[in-house]
């Protein structure tokens, strides 16, 4: 990581000098804000660790319990969110503490004793065949402290304020001047916990989010609904320690019995594990009666299907009985189609889109619904944007939430079925590697808008298809001549990066900086880093042996912060290299004519151009972009 540019840092590095409203942050919620995030799950932190880099911005996240989540129902971690973790700074201290998934084993009836459960099944998880990263299992709660650590570290030293409930909301019409006319939307409040507790006041802020669950007011504010319907299918949950003669307790595990199905996940700490277990199908007239069933039963109901092993549960840390729904929301803001007005109020996450727990996908896809919507929010509240951009965020999250509803009702309806009605004994463990991408959270691809171009120029980058995230891949740092991933350097700091990928004379890469870096400049207000909202960097084809990045184009060096201090992490080599036999340009099947990649700040790729084709960049720039 990059510190000391900014003079010297003798303290940890990852927590950033306060800025803006970050110095002297008061305690009290504000009459007056410019974002309001209601709810503290992993959309609603992801969101406040974003907004944390825009310390010029008031931003207050409210949460109706008294303290932070001290056990939380979400634990798989996908690759795409270990990703996202890598951005934010704590990829590698959350992957320490987690539960790896090396393997995915399945059970099935013994063909000789259908009573009883044999392995049928050995595979290796999808994870390090699609991303560098891995496949984890940890405590949502876990994942809400780093969260909230990077949002309580970055400038703007945004802390949740426990203990305050959402009551309701207003959105004013607009007239830009004053504060009710900048801050169009009246939120309704209480205080739920301490010394104020049942005290009401009204608040006014620019914008709100509401990460505030399935039963979401916010959702209900705005007059939102959740289009779907539950499935006649219920699973008891539970998260225990137990001692078991069962082989696999510590493999992830899909079984499926004469007795019923489990779903089972060993936990973070080498002991705990967590298990779904199928209670079968519910009665019409059920009133969700089941959701009452005891502990008890569930543990007997488990052993009944691990039949001829057994659990003895020594602890339940956790448990819970739910009915698979599959829903979607009608709108993911408060603007109807149609409508020409901007969107003033957001939901993420559970607030728009609800499906099983079996897939693994709604901690993981919410935390992406935040990772969309914050650097809008602050791009178009700092001047960098107009506020068209915003109604991007619905027109690109909702797609993503179909899909994954479509994709878990797929999941869960394979594993519910009945022994019977399977001809295939590896049709589960075939579908679970077939469809790998999409739970890894690679499949997402956004289609064309102001920050997704054209693709008439995929074919000069096959391996970074347009509007899909960012596939990073080995280079060599010129500067050291350390093996690096290019993609590792990009943090969640609300920057955009362009990747630039030729050769180092004549018209490759010294040509073509020379003749963007005035188009960056045009977009970059002038009293900032010149890599304040574009963070630029060339990739030569050459050994970096034969590079000098003092010989580099300005913008491959520019002179930053206060000190005006050389960057030198700005140029690299594509060629294989003593630590790594990774050519980048053949990993991702490159054009060797030289290509340049846009990619915006959540790390999708925006744009696919030809080096010579700064006209195109200026042009794609200018849909994104207010002047500076």
């Amino acid at each position: 990581m990059q510190f000391h540019h900014h003079g010297y840092v003798s303290h940890d590095p990852r927590v950033l000098p306060a800025a803006g409203t970050g110095v002297d942050r008061p305690d009290e919620l504000p009459d007056v804000m410019d974002v309001l995030i209601v709810g503290s799950g992993p959309a609603g932190m992801l969101l406040a660790a974003q907004m944390s880099q825009y310390p010029g911005l008031t931003t207050r996240i409210i949460e109706k319990r008294d303290g932070r989540l001290v056990l939380g129902q979400a634990d798989g971690i996908q690759p795409r969110s270990v990703e996202t973790f890598q951005a934010f700074g704590f990829a590698e201290r959350i992957i320490a503490e987690a539960y790896n998934i090396g393997w995915m084993n399945f059970w099935g009836p013994d063909p000789q004793n259908r009573q009883n459960i044999v392995r049928t099944a050995r595979t290796a998880d999808y994870a390090y065949d699609i991303c560098e990263f891995p496949h984890l299992i940890v405590n949502q709660a876990r994942v809400l402290d780093y969260f909230a650590e990077a949002a309580a570290d970055g400038p703007g030293r945004i802390r949740p304020d426990y203990g305050v409930e959402f009551l309701g909301l207003t959105v004013h019409p607009s007239t830009g001047s004053g504060v009710d006319g900048e801050h169009p939307v009246e939120v309704r409040v209480r205080y739920s916990a301490g010394e104020r507790a049942g005290e009401e006041r009204t608040i006014r802020a620019k914008y709100v989010v509401g990460c505030d669950g399935a039963r979401s007011g916010v959702r209900e504010a705005i007059g939102r609904t959740h289009v779907g319907e539950m499935a006649a299918h219920a699973w008891g949950v539970m998260d225990v320690l137990v001692n078991t003669d069962f082989p696999d307790w510590r493999t992830k595990c899909a079984i499926n019995a004469e007795a019923g199905n489990i779903l089972h996940i060993p936990r973070e700490g080498g002991y705990l594990s967590r298990m779904y277990i199928d209670l079968g199908e519910v009665a019409s007239d059920d009133n969700h009666a089941v959701r009452a069933t005891p502990i008890e039963a569930i543990i007997g109901k488990a052993n009944e299907i691990l039949h001829p092993y057994a659990i003895d549960v020594k602890q339940v840390a956790w448990h819970s009985v739910y009915e698979v729904g599959h829903r979607i929301t009608d709108g993911f803001d408060d603007v109807d189609p149609g409508s020409a007005a901007s969107p003033r109020v957001f939901l993420t996450g559970d607030a728009c889109h609800t499906h099983s727990a079996k897939a693994g996908q709604g901690m993981n896809v919410s935390m992406q619904d935040g990772f969309n919507l914050g650097w809008k929010l602050g791009s178009v509240l700092t001047g960098r944007a107009p506020a068209a951009l915003l109604a991007t965020y619905g027109a690109e999250r909702k797609p993503v939430a179909q899909q994954l509803i479509d994709f878990d009702r797929e999941w869960s309806s394979l594993m519910a079925r009945k022994p019977e009605e399977i001809s295939d004994p590896q049709e589960l463990a075939t579908f679970y590697l077939g469809t790998a991408e999409f739970p890894s959270g690679f499949m997402t691809q956004y289609g064309s808008s102001m920050i997704v171009g054209s693709d008439a120029h995929q074919a000069l980058a096959a391996g970074f298809p347009l509007g899909k995230r960012f596939k990073s891949a080995e280079v060599v740092r010129v500067a050291d001549g350390n093996v690096v991933h290019l993609g590792h350097h990009a943090k969640a700091d609300g920057r955009w990066r362009v990747y630039a990928f030729g050769d180092t004379s004549g018209a490759g890469l010294d040509a073509w900086a020379a003749a963007a870096a005035p188009v960056f400049a045009r977009f970059t207000p002038a009293d900032g880093d010149v890599d304040a909202v574009f963070d630029v960097k060339g990739i030569s084809q050459r050994s970096y042996e034969d590079l000098d990045v003092t010989t580099a184009p300005a913008l491959f060096q520019p002179k930053t912060g206060p000190l005006g201090l050389t960057d030198w992490e700005k140029l690299y080599a594509a060629a294989p290299s003593h630590w790594s036999k990774t050519d980048i340009f053949d990993a991702r099947e490159l054009s060797r004519d030289g290509v340049v990649i846009v990619v915006r700040p959540d790390q999708y790729v925006a744009a696919i151009l030809p080096l010579d084709a700064v006209g195109e960049l200026e042009s794609f720039l200018e849909g994104a972009f207010l002047e500076a």
